[in-house]
C-alpha cells in the first residue's frame, strides 16, 4: 500500500499503564512466560488515562492526560460475557452460619482481553485488565424520589475507579480511590481463577461444594509487590464466609496459593493502610484481618514469651497515632515465598527491613534476581547489532540469552570489533537526528552519548549529575585550550506530580542545560538534554544511542533496576555504584569491566551511625563549592536568584541519599571514563566483554527460577503446531501444571 512500517508504529501510543520499573518489570515477565509455554495470566486494571504525558514548559514539568484510548485499541477484546461483581462498604453480620457481608454496593468488573504471544513458538496466553462499570440499577433501586437523570450521571463515581494511574514511583499515598483500586482488581482477578478452577476437572465436587485440597496444586498467585495484598484476606473471605471451609484449612490453602515479591525499601513507599478507612470501605477485609493478625502474634508470643517488643515489631496493625495496616506484613505472613529482586536486595529485606520474619522462617526469602525481554530490548530496539551477533554465534541466543558467553571468542577480532562500533555510531546518528528535530539543539554525533534516563527520585541521585555537569562546565570554561571529551548529556523521566523536590530538580537541569548550550566558549563540547516524556517507545530509541549508562542510587536503595540491564545489552557502558543488579553485571562481567565508584552499603551504614554531615564535603572540595554556589546565587537562574534554595537547603541539611559523600569518588570515576572513550579500540572492547556477560539478565532465566522455586511448575520448550496444520490425536493431551 506504499505506507511505512515505522512511522505506522510511532502512530500507535504506548499503553503507559504503570509507573516505572514495576510495570514494565511485569510485561517483561509475560513475554518469557508466553515464550516458556507456561499457562500465565498477567492481571490488571485497564486505566482509561495511563500515566501522565510529560511536557517541559519554559523548564518546568506540566502534566497532561494520557488519553491513550481516544483512538481506540486494536489489540484488546472487550469480554462482557466474564464480566464480575465487586462489592465495597456495608456491614458484616454475624449468626450460627457465619459471617455475612451485606448492603453492599456493587460495581461491575468488565474483562479486557489482550494476546500475548510467545517468541516464535505459536503460544499465546492472555492479559486481562479490568474495566469498573455501574450496574445498570444503579442509585435506581433506592426508593429514589425519581431523579431519574442525577441517579445516571452518578454512574460515573462507580466507574471512576478504572479511570486514572496513580502517577506515583516508589511512594505511598493512602487515598480511598487508590484502595478501591487495589481491592477492585483482586476481587475480580479471586473470582475469575475460582471460577476457572471450579470448571476445570480439578475443581471436583463433592454433592455441592468444591472440593478445593488441589487448589494450590493448580493455581499459583504472584504479589507483585504490595499493591494486591488484599488478596490474601479476600481468598480467605471466600473460602470461610462463601465456600465454608474452617479457618484453618483455609488458611493453609492460602498461604500454598500466594507467594510475595517485595521491590522497595524506601519507608516511604512501604504501604500502610488507616484501619479506620479499611474499616468503611471493607469492613469484613478488616475483621479477617484482625483474626489473621491474633493468630500471628499468638504464634509469636509462645515461641518469645514476654517479649513484647518483638510483637509489636512483628504485628500486621501499627499502633500509635492512627491505626495502621502493614501491608508487606500481611503479605509475608500470607505467603509461603518471598522474594526481592537482586541479590544485594534480597540480602537487605532478610537482614534489615523484614529481620523478625526471616529469624522465624528464612526458608521463605529467596532472591529472584529481574530481568528483561531480549525480544524488545534488543531485537525489536537494537536489529542492527541483533544481526551482528546473530552472524558470529546463530539465532538460538534470543531464547537462551546465556549463549552470549560465545562473544567473548571475538574480543579481539578486529573486524568484530569494528561493526559494533560501527552499529553504534548508526544508532547515535539516528538518535542525533530525532533530536535535531525534537529539540533544535545540533548534536555531535561522536560525542559520548551520557544517558541518564529513569523516574526523577532524589534516591536516584539525578542531582548528582547535574553537579557533574557544572563540574565539567567550569572545567572547559577554566581551560578552554586544555583537551577535553565531548559528551551529549541526557537525562529524562518523569517526576510525581506532588513531588516538589523532584520537579525542582527537572528545572534545574533545564536551567543548567540553558546555560551550558548557549555559551559560546563550550561550542560543541558539551550540551545537556533534558528528554521530555520519557517513556518504554522513546527508550527503544535512545538505549541503543546510548555510550554511558548512569545508575548512580545511593547503596543500598535501588531494589535491582532494570534499566541499567537494557543498557548493558545494547553495547552501552556502565558507570555505577555497588547498588541494586550493578552488584551482578559487574560480577558477571568483572568490575574492571564497569566503572564502579562511592559508597558501598556498609559505607553508607558507617556514614549514617557518625552522622553525615555535607557541609563537610562542600568546606574540602573546591569544585563541589562552586557548583553549588553557583546553584545558591542565582548563576543558573538569573531572573530569579533564590529559585533552587530549597534545592541547596535540602543539600545540605537533609539529604538522606548522601549526594555530596559520593561527588568526588563520582567526578574522579567520570574522568576514567573520558580516558578510555579517547581509545575507541579499548572502549568497544569492553563493550563487547559486557554484552557477552549480559546472559544472565534475560527474563526467561528469572522466570524459570520463579517456575522451578516458587510456582513449582515446568516451563515447555514445545512449538506447538499452528492452528492450519492438523495435529495428532496424541498431541491434544494438555501437560497437567500450575496456572501462574
Amino acid at each position: 500500500l506504499g505506507l511505512d512500517m515505522e512511522e505506522l508504529e510511532e502512530i500507535e501510543e504506548d499503553a503507559g499503564l504503570g509507573n516505572g520499573g514495576l510495570g514494565r518489570l511485569a510485561a517483561c515477565f509475560l513475554d518469557s512466560m508466553a515464550t516458556l509455554g507456561l499457562a500465565a495470566y498477567g492481571y490488571g486494571i485497564r486505566y482509561e488515562y495511563g500515566i501522565f504525558n510529560q511536557k517541559i514548559r519554559d523548564g518546568w514539568q506540566v502534566e497532561e492526560a494520557d488519553d491513550w484510548l481516544r483512538h481506540g485499541n486494536p489489540w484488546e477484546k472487550a469480554r462482557p460475557e466474564y464480566m464480575l461483581p465487586v462489592h465495597f462498604y456495608g456491614r458484616v453480620e454475624h449468626s450460627a452460619s457465619g459471617a455475612k457481608w451485606i448492603d453492599t454496593q456493587v460495581v461491575l468488573a468488565l474483562p479486557y482481553d489482550t494476546p500475548v504471544p510467545g517468541y516464535m513458538n505459536n503460544t499465546v496466553n492472555t492479559m486481562r485488565l479490568w474495566s469498573a462499570r455501574a450496574p445498570n440499577d444503579f442509585n435506581l433501586r433506592d426508593f429514589n424520589v425519581g431523579d431519574y437523570i442525577q441517579a445516571v450521571l452518578d454512574r460515573n463515581l462507580a466507574e471512576n475507579i478504572s479511570r486514572v494511574l496513580y502517577p506515583n514511583d516508589n511512594f505511598f499515598e493512602g487515598k480511598e480511590l487508590r484502595l478501591k483500586q487495589e481491592y477492585f482488581v483482586v476481587a475480580a482477578t479471586l473470582q475469575d481463577i475460582i471460577r476457572r478452577f471450579k470448571a476445570s476437572k480439578f475443581g471436583s465436587t463433592d454433592s455441592v461444594r468444591t472440593v478445593f485440597d488441589s487448589f494450590p496444586d493448580q493455581v499459583a498467585i504472584q504479589l507483585n509487590d504490595t499493591h494486591p495484598a488484599m488478596a490474601i484476606p479476600e481468598l480467605m473471605r471466600i473460602f470461610v464466609d462463601i465456600e465454608k471451609l474452617p479457618w484453618d484449612k483455609a488458611w493453609d490453602i492460602t498461604k500454598r496459593t500466594f507467594a510475595y515479591t517485595n521491590h522497595t525499601v524506601l519507608p516511604e513507599a512501604l504501604e500502610r493502610w488507616p484501619v479506620d478507612l479499611v474499616e468503611k470501605l471493607l469492613p469484613r477485609h478488616l475483621q479477617i484481618i484482625y483474626e489473621i493478625n491474633q493468630r500471628h502474634l499468638d504464634h509469636i508470643a509462645s515461641l518469645f514469651p514476654n517479649d513484647t517488643d518483638r510483637l509489636r515489631r512483628m504485628s500486621l496493625i501499627e499502633e500509635g497515632g492512627t491505626k495502621r495496616i502493614n501491608m508487606a506484613h500481611l503479605c509475608i505472613v500470607g505467603s509461603h515465598a518471598v522474594n526481592g529482586v537482586a541479590k544485594i536486595h534480597s540480602e537487605i529485606v532478610k537482614t534489615q527491613v523484614f529481620e523478625d520474619f526471616a529469624a522465624l522462617e528464612p526458608e521463605k526469602f529467596q532472591n529472584k534476581t529481574n530481568g528483561i525481554t531480549p525480544r524488545r530490548w534488543l531485537l525489536l530496539c537494537n536489529p542492527g547489532l541483533a544481526e551482528l551477533i546473530a552472524e558470529k554465534i546463530g539465532e538460538d541466543y534470543v531464547r537462551d540469552l546465556s549463549q552470549l558467553t560465545k562473544l567473548h571468542e571475538f574480543v579481539d577480532d578486529d573486524l568484530f570489533i569494528r561493526e559494533v562500533a560501527k552499529v553504534k555510531q548508526e544508532n547515535k546518528v539516528k538518535f542525533a537526528l530525532y533530536l535535531e528535530k525534537e529539540y533544535k539543539v545540533k548534536i555531535n554525533p561522536s560525542s559520548m552519548f551520557d544517558v541518564h534516563v529513569k523516574r526523577i527520585h532524589e534516591y536516584k541521585r539525578q542531582l548528582m549529575n547535574c553537579l557533574h555537569i557544572i563540574t565539567m562546565y567550569n572545567r572547559i570554561r577554566r581551560d578552554p585550550a586544555k583537551l577535553f571529551v565531548p559528551r551529549t548529556v541526557i537525562i529524562g523521566g518523569k517526576a510525581a506530580p506532588g513531588y516538589h523536590m523532584a520537579k525542582m530538580i527537572i528545572k534545574l537541569i533545564n536551567a543548567v542545560a540553558q546555560v551550558v548550550n548557549n555559551d559560546p566558549m563550550v561550542g560543541s563540547k558539551l550540551k545537556v538534554i533534558f528528554l521530555e516524556n520519557y517513556r518504554v517507545s522513546l527508550a527503544e530509541k535512545v538505549i541503543p544511542a546510548t555510550d554511558l549508562s548512569e545508575q548512580i542510587s545511593t547503596a543500598g536503595t535501588e531494589a535491582s533496576g532494570t534499566g541499567n540491564m537494557k543498557f548493558m545489552l545494547n553495547g552501552a557502558l556502565t558507570i555505577g555504584t555497588m547498588d541494586g543488579a550493578n552488584v551482578e553485571m559487574a560480577e558477571e562481567a568483572g568490575e574492571e569491566n564497569l566503572f564502579i565508584f562511592g559508597m558501598r552499603v556498609e559505607d553508607v551504614t558507617e556514614l549514617d551511625r557518625k552522622g553525615y554531615n555535607a557541609q563537610l564535603y562542600y568546606d574540602r572540595l573546591p569544585e563541589l563549592k562552586q557548583a553549588v554556589d553557583q546553584i545558591k546565587s542565582g548563576f543558573f537562574s538569573p531572573k530569579d536568584p533564590n529559585l533552587f534554595n530549597d534545592v541547596v537547603n535540602m543539600l545540605f541539611h537533609h539529604d538522606r541519599f548522601k549526594v555530596f559523600a559520593d561527588y568526588e569518588a563520582y567526578v574522579k570515576c567520570q574522568e576514567k571514563v573520558s580516558e578510555l572513550y579517547l581509545n575507541s579500540k579499548a572502549w568497544t572492547k569492553m563493550v563487547i566483554r559486557n554484552i557477552a556477560a549480559a546472559g544472565k539478565f534475560s527474563s526467561d532465566r528469572t522466570i524459570k527460577e520463579y517456575a522451578r522455586d516458587i510456582w513449582h511448575v515446568e516451563p515447555s520448550d514445545l512449538k506447538i503446531p499452528p492452528p492450519n496444520e492438523p495435529r495428532d490425536a496424541g498431541q491434544d493431551k494438555t501437560p497437567n501444571g500450575t496456572a501462574a
